[in-house]
């Protein structure tokens, strides 16, 4: 079988190399471009003869998968699919994922994020250069605060486990309701309980019909003035020109945002750019050294064990 890797993986080709060595062990073709493009063209010549399709976060369009004949499986090296065209189901191309690769980078950019917008980090970092000192800003503690976390899945849970250390109150909110969850001490409730009972809200659901805009602006409306609302998971389960509204006239004390309606660069006219008291980073929470370490051996075990036939 041909197997192609059409986007990179950001670790070094040696490490490209080493895991793609078991594949030519086994009689397999395998490619790879260390460059990224979003030209549909570019994208279906590379894709075209590929048996195994190996893709990252770069999108892959319906315009694309419509035209693969040869294709069998998109192994894709991200957590989300949502950037993967509807086409492939429709086509019979099986669809895979590199769940649990970033449980780790997500919840602690959640921390991050939690911490930044309880004691003005950007802010202060940007105050202490200017020559005109504003003075300092007064922030608050994590611990003693009650944390409602939306989706208990792995990141959920992992999140969830750092909140627990630094002393923090669980309470959620998931499809499932998961016995190591209770087992930290959260208590499940529902959506619209847990909005009005938290002082901090972390979201952690795939993006999906069901999930888009969860958290609607009557949603957002149940949220204390005094809490906060973290997201990084996916940007469409938030109306964000509803949250944008909430917090520049003062019904939400903050968020801290990694994800939003498109991928980054955000237009300048998109609402949370000018939004009160919102942290906001460039879909970061999956990227860090460690993580793309892992991903990479996760997508290529994925890889060699449909070529070994045990991925059914």
């Amino acid at each position: 079988m041909k197997v192609k890797l059409i986007e990179p993986l950001r670790v070094p080709k040696e490490t490209i190399e080493k895991l793609a060595q078991p594949i030519l062990d086994k009689g397999h073709e395998f490619v790879y471009y260390e460059d990224k493009t979003t030209d549909p063209e570019e994208l279906y010549e590379r894709s075209k003869d590929a048996d195994v399709l190996m893709i990252a976060n770069n999108p892959l369009p319906n315009e694309v998968i419509d035209k693969l004949d040869q294709t069998k499986l998109i192994n894709v090296a991200f957590t989300g699919l949502d950037h993967v065209g509807s086409q492939a189901q429709d086509k019979g191309i099986k669809v895979i994922n590199a769940a649990g690769y970033s449980d780790q980078s997500v919840a602690e950019l959640v921390i991050g994020l939690t911490l930044n917008v309880y004691r003005a980090i950007s802010q202060g970092n940007q105050d202490i250069r200017k020559d005109d000192f504003p003075g300092m800003v007064q922030g608050q503690e994590i611990k003693g605060k009650t944390v409602g976390i939306i989706g208990t899945g792995n990141i959920g849970l992992q999140t969830a486990r750092l909140f627990k250390a630094f002393g923090a109150e669980l309470i959620g909110h998931s499809r499932t309701e998961k016995e190591e969850a209770k087992e930290l001490g959260m208590t499940y409730v529902s959506l619209d309980e847990l909005l009005k009972e938290s002082d901090i809200v972390s979201l952690h659901l795939p993006l999906n019909e069901e999930t888009k805009h969860t958290l609607s602006k009557d949603k957002l409306a149940l949220m204390e003035e005094t809490a906060i609302l973290i997201n990084c998971a996916r940007g469409p389960i938030v109306d964000n020109d509803a949250l944008a509204e909430q917090l520049n006239e003062g019904k939400l004390a903050g968020a801290g945002i990694d994800v939003f309606d498109m991928e980054p660069p955000i237009p300048s006219d998109y609402a949370l750019l000018h939004a009160k008291n919102a942290v906001l980073t460039p879909h970061v929470a999956y990227l860090t050294d460690e993580a793309m370490v892992n991903r990479a051996h996760i997508v290529f075990n994925n890889t060699l064990a449909y070529l070994d036939g045990k991925l059914n």
